[in-house]
């Protein structure tokens, strides 16, 4: 029996309406009128560099941090500062608060609101289960009860922007109507829905169903996210789920040219075509702008084999690039393979999709930067 029941239907008509006039609270688009786009919030991932890399192919509309961590002994982490302080892409950076404790996530927010924020995210969530087994992230969708008076909490804390970015349930979606009664009672601002359960992590199917029942229960715009691959997958699943927009995670470490592809998809445009020569610009952009001087070489790379386990996917139907690339451990060895797959052919065009069965290991690769819940170590495919 499945875990995941099917959502009841309602007459989204008055609902939508609403969420229609909150979205004119949002940061302005780059695309007036059209759908929203945005980059997940991924720990370890999305921090000024990869904003930086991003922006540079072609930024979304919104980004968000990675998560501060809220607790009795937290400060703000200054590395995820630096991605709100330092942000030149242009674009607006939502801060994503993880935590359960009432006072110390109004202090957080308090501290952040100090910074040019575009607002105020909660992670409800976080897969991970040395986060949920904490009962803060995705744990917190087993009580409702402690969701609203966090809800409550930050909804009085923040005067400006605030969002949520939910799953759909723990186990299953018995709180999910709950949970989107609470979204409208303290008027949250844009709610982002991963389409699967916490338990469900990465590997099931995406529920798109439920995005669509979320889009019909709150008042505010959603985003949709799950496996959203391409821009013509963006566009199909907006069609289905009909979501303010979509938020992109680790499809746009594959091809951080997704957004602005799918700004052209959404208006009839002829969709950019990637070649393999525009990846290992991609690549060499990527590696150097990650680089510091205390990391040292080897960690690097690994640290850069995480990327690739994703940007591979789209290289070769045979996970050829993948299997060179994963045995590297120098930088020179490093980008010979990345010569050799992407330059052999370099007009030969990257694949919009994931190849059928190339799938990446992040979690495979030397921890190093990427050990901690919710980073690339949960997600495999």
């Amino acid at each position: 029996m499945s875990l995941v029941s099917t959502p009841p239907s309602v007459d989204n008509s008055t609902v939508a309406r609403s969420a229609a006039s909150s979205a004119a609270m949002l940061p302005v688009a780059l695309q007036p009128g059209g759908p929203l786009t945005a980059l997940a919030p991924m720990q370890d991932v999305t921090d000024l560099a990869f904003m930086g890399v991003i922006a540079h192919y072609g930024a979304p509309d919104y980004f968000f941090t990675e998560f501060f961590r809220v607790h009795a002994h937290s400060r703000l982490e200054k590395h995820i500062l630096r991605s709100i302080d330092e942000n030149t892409t242009g674009r607006p950076v939502f801060a994503q608060l993880i935590g359960e404790d009432l006072g110390q996530l109004a202090r957080t927010a308090t501290e952040l609101l100090q910074h040019p924020v575009a607002g105020i995210d909660l992670n409800l969530g976080c897969p991970a289960p040395k986060v949920y087994k904490k009962n803060v992230g995705g744990g917190l969708l087993r009580d409702p009860d402690k969701v609203a008076q966090i809800l409550e909490t930050l909804r009085a804390t923040v005067p400006g922007r605030f969002t949520v970015k939910m799953r759909i349930g723990f186990e299953d979606t018995a709180n999910f109507d709950r949970l989107l009664e609470l979204m409208n009672r303290y008027q949250i601002d844009l709610l982002s829905v991963h389409g699967r359960t916490v338990k469900e992590m990465y590997r099931s199917e995406v529920h798109y169903d439920f995005i669509g029942h979320a889009v019909s229960r709150t008042r505010c715009p959603v985003l949709a996210n799950g496996n959203v691959t391409s821009a013509a997958r963006a566009a199909a699943i907006l069609e289905t789920t009909q979501a303010a927009g979509v938020m992109i995670g680790r499809h746009a470490i594959r091809n951080p040219w997704i957004f602005r592809q799918c700004r052209e998809q959404f208006s009839g445009r002829p969709v950019t075509r990637i070649t393999l020569a525009d990846v290992r610009d991609y690549v060499e952009r990527l590696y150097r702008a990650t680089q510091t001087p205390e990391l040292i070489e080897r960690y690097h790379v690994n640290k850069m084999k995480k990327y690739l386990n994703f940007v591979g996917q789209s290289v070769d139907a045979t996970g050829a690039f993948l299997h060179d690339m994963r045995r590297v451990e120098t930088e020179q060895a490093l980008f010979a393979v990345c010569d050799r797959h992407l330059l052999s052919e370099p007009t030969r065009e990257f694949a919009p999709e994931p190849y059928p069965g190339v799938i990446a290991r992040p979690n495979c690769e030397t921890p190093t930067a990427f050990s901690d819940g919710c980073s690339l170590e949960t997600i495999t495919a």
